[in-house]
């Protein structure tokens, strides 16, 4: 949380009041981060912002996994009322029943989300709508995945692979070790055939996928300044200057 506190800081920064009236002040966006860690660090605290709220809604917590849990051995009956607790948790936060959204990628692995639920509710307030930005995020998270499934039926790397694995089959049956790995990968050809493969397809696959590329983008920048919005949007606690008398 420590974006949290600085974007709270950049807030009241700008709120200096001279007068020794009653006075408001606009709140002010903060600049946005810099870097991407911090601005994945921002829309991940908005989002997690967002959630509590909506299960603060329902009379729901999420549990302080830092906070020691007291469980006493002479009083079950604390595990099993805990128990319909949790699924209640479980269903507010994730969605009930079967998920909604599906997407199979090329590799053959299917993702699945609910459209329900907080975590489906911060989502469509972040990025607008939900089933996109579930759509794009899965796809363009799963582009290196889809280039080394493409590079592992390309010919020349599945000869090369026969010969790394012939090479490090061992005589007697023990393991070999990461030194042979290693020196098996570079005469069999396979590391500078992964070397060249690598980079060429994974460009091929992004400039294929260069729309949905561009959406994730677009979708994301949406949930950045979204996220600014709320963080500006949060009461800040205004400190007259030393020295004022409010009146």
């Amino acid at each position: 949380m420590r974006l949290l506190r600085a974007f709270a800081a950049a807030a009241l920064a700008v709120l200096a009041l001279t007068g020794c009236s009653t006075a408001t002040a606009q709140r002010a966006v903060p600049p946005l981060p810099r870097t991407e860690r911090d601005r994945d660090d921002l829309i991940d605290a908005a989002q997690q912002m967002l959630v509590d709220r909506c299960l603060a809604r329902q009379g729901l917590t999420l549990p302080n996994a830092s906070a020691p849990q007291h469980h006493s051995a002479s009083s079950p009956q604390d595990h099993s009322a805990s128990a319909p607790q949790d699924r209640r948790l479980q269903s507010a936060l994730f969605g009930r029943g079967d998920p909604e959204l599906s997407v199979t990628l090329a590799t053959g692995y299917t993702v699945t989300a609910h459209t329900d639920g907080c975590l489906a509710a911060a989502e469509r307030d972040l990025y607008g709508d939900q089933r996109l930005w579930f759509r794009t995020r899965v796809v363009v998270n799963n582009l290196r995945a889809e280039s080394q499934q493409r590079m592992k039926r390309d010919p020349d790397y599945r000869a090369a692979t026969a010969r790394w694995t012939r090479c490090v089959t061992p005589a007697h049956g023990a393991r070999p070790d990461p030194a042979v790995s290693t020196r098996c990968a570079r005469e069999s050809g396979l590391t500078r055939l992964r070397a060249r493969l690598e980079p060429a397809l994974l460009a091929r696959v992004r400039a294929e996928r260069h729309g949905q590329l561009t959406t994730y983008r677009q979708l994301r920048t949406r949930a950045l300044r979204r996220a600014a919005d709320l963080y500006a949007e949060r009461p800040v606690q205004v400190t007259l200057k030393k020295g004022s008398d409010p009146s």
